[in-house]
């Protein structure tokens, strides 16, 4: 059985948020949310995990894990850059294997289901790469200049995580300096010449960057699904 990888990148300090704590360590029905990401990839069997924290997050940490996970998860810290290109760099070069499947995760997305993780890895191992997305159900338009378009929602996916690929993808990938349109992760990948095979996410696996969100999150958390 091929090996599996998270990076999960939480090394942001939730300016948009607004408060002094960063978005990953408020609590969310009483745990931090950063938490109940970790716990979706500690229901995988085998999956080990690579933790992205800023320096301030590390001071976060100990405390959290020690009160809100097994003593024995199999989760590796390392310290984020810059930005998330960097965080990710530093990640895949504390992964010491020859072949595995590594899925990238944002820390504050702690609603993804076991399904869609499951069905990134098993893309992944087919395709190379595998990034979940969900439909538009806005209407979309683009600016041009000082004016826009519309564009045809049905030709618009919005991308989430997990993004998985294979490890030799990745690696391959990131060995390109930073450039500023690395805006995620499938970015720098399709930019080494690799395709970009999409699934299906879901509506509910929303990232909690404002204080909506937070509170989007806790009815979540209120219906038995999650």
């Amino acid at each position: 059985m091929t090996r599996k990888i998270a990076i999960i990148v939480a090394s942001g300090t939730g300016s948009r948020m607004g408060g002094d704590i960063p978005k990953q360590f408020l609590p969310l029905k009483g745990r931090p949310v950063l938490v109940h990401t970790l716990e979706k990839f500690l229901a995988i069997s085998g999956c080990e995990i690579i933790l992205a924290l800023s320096a301030e997050g590390l001071a976060y940490w100990e405390p959290i894990a020690r009160e809100y996970l097994p003593a024995d998860a199999p989760i590796t810290l390392v310290t984020g850059g810059e930005t998330r290109f960097h965080s990710v760099k530093n990640a895949l070069a504390a992964i010491d294997a020859g072949d595995a499947l590594v899925a990238i995760h944002d820390g504050v997305r702690p609603f993804v289901s076991l399904n869609i993780l499951l069905n990134a890895f098993v893309a992944a191992e087919s395709f190379g790469a595998a990034v979940a997305c969900v439909d538009s159900k806005d209407s979309v338009r683009v600016t041009e200049g000082a004016g826009n378009r519309a564009v045809d929602r049905r030709t618009v996916k919005l991308i989430q995580t997990p993004q998985t690929f294979r490890l030799s993808v990745l690696r391959t990938a990131f060995e390109v300096p930073y450039s500023e349109h690395f805006t995620d992760d499938a970015s720098v990948v399709e930019h080494s010449g690799q395709a970009i095979h999409l699934i299906e996410g879901s509506y509910s696996n929303i990232k909690i960057t404002t204080p909506e969100d937070l509170a989007l999150g806790e009815i979540f958390l209120g219906q038995t699904a999650f």
